[in-house]
């Protein structure tokens, strides 16, 4: 029997900097909840709201795959690798910490806000060579169907990383049901909700909410309205 863990919008922790707004679904920085520490391989979800030219100083990571989805406005990025680059929704961003990089991250826009998850995955190898790569997201071409935006593999559709995980996304107009069955046994799926109102196997989720299924095969979404949905499919034991 499927098992499943709900974590509504409002449950998330939080942080205002004043030019930084964040919700964490997991613990991070100084929310902590021993209860929601990570889902499986899911370390980190965070949902940033960055003012017009302010961003993130230049800062280490090391041994995580560290992904960011744009979902309002331009993020510059720049890195110790010599990766200078501008990402916008309708892109996903990797990078690969491994032994270690720095990197900087800045509003693009002087006057308006930009908007972006921050996503992090634990690897399932150690002090790899640091590596970055961002591509095009299809949601929009392909509407009403689940989108691959990240793989294991280099060779598949999306960016890749270091772990069995796999990334769909999907923009569903009302009355849509899409199934999901996941890539691989022993991994479980956390929903994340962006946009609208959909339901998963009876659970119904709005904006923001999270959802974690996990000890089934598939799972179905519907959309109450129209929604965007983001589904993440990761190891639970690695």
């Amino acid at each position: 029997m499927a098992q499943t863990v709900l974590h509504t919008a409002a449950s998330r922790g939080g942080a205002d900097h004043g030019w930084l707004k964040s919700s964490h679904t997991f613990s991070f920085a100084g929310y902590y909840n021993p209860e929601r520490v990570n889902f499986g391989a899911l370390r980190v979800l965070n949902d940033d709201t960055v003012d017009g030219g302010m961003g993130f100083g230049e800062h280490p990571h090391d041994n995580m795959e560290i992904i960011s989805i744009p979902l309002e406005g331009a993020l510059q990025h720049k890195d110790s690798m010599g990766n200078v680059a501008t990402i916008e929704p309708g892109e996903i961003q990797v990078m690969s910490a491994g032994t270690g990089i720095y990197h900087t991250e800045y509003n693009k826009d002087k006057s308006k806000p930009v908007k972006f998850l921050q996503i992090w995955i634990f690897p399932n190898q150690r002090n790899v060579e640091p590596r970055y790569d961002q591509q095009k997201i299809a949601t929009t071409e392909q509407p009403n169907q689940l989108v691959q935006v990240l793989s294991p593999d280099a060779n598949d559709a999306g960016v890749w990383v270091h772990q069995d995980a796999w990334f769909n996304m999907g923009k569903l107009t009302t009355g849509t049901e899409v199934d999901y069955t996941f890539k691989k046994t022993g991994n479980g799926a956390y929903v994340f909700i962006l946009e609208g109102k959909v339901s998963i196997d009876g659970q119904e989720l709005s904006r923001r909410d999270g959802f974690g299924i996990w000890d089934t095969g598939k799972f179905s979404i519907t959309a109450i309205e129209d929604a965007e949905v983001l589904i993440m499919d990761v190891p639970m034991v690695f």
